[in-house]
């Protein structure tokens, strides 16, 4: 019978009360307790009583006006672990067996409602960490498949199954570093930006990652895992020819022949799990690697964002200061202030009151309004050199970058010479520095335009110094 069939229709009542958090604190509670208790047979009425009465006593408890349950019982710090008992035993997350020994009543957990305690269990310990059991449990695993004399495939499965969540938890931190992603270019300022890498810091995704990565778990015993993998084939692959010659020896129908062809079933079974987990492995590695190269890219959109500020001003900062920021950076702040005087065009507002009114007397007379045109800039020749782009890399990179691509000598340009913007950035300077020496001892001939398969576009190069004459 399916556990959901056995789920009475009131269980549901614990997710709808405004006591929700205080009957899953009472239900952990009396599920460790019957974990440490002695008993075989569970946790008497009074005994449950007892460990609510302490959670009661250490937590801070938010009562109503009315005090009042769902039921319209009166509810107070004297009677809550009573009713609460009561409430888990009608809507069927504890059971409540007589025994005549003890004379008393002894509460147990259905096993539908074992499952839902123990979540609750997990999900209320932080110290949880899956990943390193995980990952130290695919490696004991195969080393117990391995010593089995029996080579129980039970074994194999449960390997399979902790690869399983170890992916699934590697998703999880995916998932939670693109929550911070979004959390992050949402802030405005220093202190949210604070705020959130605070945040990141100190989640359990972030203590999960650094366990992961400690020498002594993921780096250490990925690859005893890839050896007990192919060592655990190896040996079934050997098993299963040996059973093979051991079947044809005997005869069909004999007990010794069904037993026979029951061992070969198991090692193609034990061998398809193997190579199961071995794929697993692989995808654990993807998913590790993709998960370190989010931390770096996160860390750099945390330092990009904090250049932002410090260049642009947090938004809550004056507009026109912005504004007026952005235009001593720009290189055409001239002709934009042309262009906008063209169009709203800007004369000197009158006032009343000036710098000078307060010392001179006030005449009669009063001034009349001469708007001020404003006078047209002109324009400004640009050079070549107000487009030669700044060295980003030092000379030992761009020379490495440029060794890298020589053969005999010649620096040649092909289809997988930039796999990157800075190798394309990097051409550009070798470029540069070639176009400054043609006339010297380097020549430089361009070839037609090419695009590679990561969509970067560039012409063909070859740079070659000239033979003495």
């Amino acid at each position: 019978m399916s556990l959901m069939t056995r789920i009475p229709r009131d269980f549901y009542k614990l997710f709808t009360s405004k006591y929700t958090e205080y009957y899953i604190t009472f239900l952990a509670a009396i599920y460790e307790a019957m974990e440490q208790s002695y008993s075989v047979l569970g946790l008497t009425e009074k005994e449950c009583r007892a460990v609510m009465n302490e959670k009661i006593a250490s937590a801070s408890l938010l009562w109503d006006e009315e005090n009042q349950d769902e039921e319209g019982v009166f509810l107070t710090r004297s009677n809550m672990a009573a009713v609460c008992l009561k409430h888990f035993t009608d809507w069927g997350w504890l059971r409540q067996d007589y025994d005549e020994t003890l004379n008393t009543y002894v509460v147990t957990f259905p096993e539908y409602s074992q499952l839902y305690t123990e979540l609750f269990v997990r999900l209320a310990d932080e110290s949880d960490s899956m990943e390193r059991e995980s990952v130290l449990a695919i490696y004991s695993y195969l080393y117990t498949y391995s010593v089995d004399n029996e080579k129980n495939n039970e074994i194999l499965k449960s390997a399979l199954n902790a690869s399983r969540r170890l992916i699934r938890m590697l998703v999880n931190m995916q998932d939670g570093m693109r929550e911070y992603f979004d959390e992050l270019s949402r802030q405005k300022d220093f202190k949210g930006i604070q705020d959130v890498l605070v945040k990141e810091i100190n989640n359990s995704d972030s203590r999960k990652y650094a366990i992961l990565t400690t020498t002594d778990s993921f780096y250490r015993y990925k690859e005893a895992v890839r050896e007990l993998i192919g060592k655990n084939l190896d040996e079934n692959e050997a098993r299963r020819r040996k059973k093979e010659q051991e079947l044809m020896r005997l005869e069909p129908g004999t007990p010794a022949f069904v037993r026979c062809g029951r061992a070969i079933r198991l090692c193609d079974e034990a061998a398809d799990i193997m190579f199961r987990i071995e794929r697993q492995s692989d995808v654990i590695e993807r998913r590790y690697n993709k998960l370190i190269e989010q931390k770096t890219v996160f860390a750099g959109r945390a330092a990009a964002r904090i250049r932002y500020i410090l260049q642009e001003g947090a938004d809550s900062e004056d507009g026109t200061a912005v504004f007026i920021g952005m235009l001593n950076r720009s290189g055409q702040k001239d002709k934009i202030l042309s262009a906008l005087a063209e169009r709203i065009r800007l004369s000197a507002p009158h006032r009343l009151m000036t710098q000078d009114s307060l010392y001179r007397r006030k005449s009669g007379e009063k001034e009349a309004f001469v708007p001020q045109a404003v006078a047209e800039a002109q324009p400004r020749e640009e050079g070549m050199d107000s487009f030669v782009l700044k060295p980003l890399y030092t000379r030992r990179e761009i020379e490495a970058f440029r060794k890298k691509n020589e053969t005999d000598g010649v620096f040649r340009v092909n289809a997988d010479t930039v796999q990157s913007v800075e190798d394309l950035e990097k051409l550009f300077f070798v470029w540069q520095e070639a176009t400054e020496r043609a006339e010297g001892t380097a020549e430089a001939v361009l070839g037609e335009e090419q695009e590679n398969r990561l969509g970067f576009c560039y012409s063909a190069l070859e740079v070659r110094e000239k033979e003495p004459v």
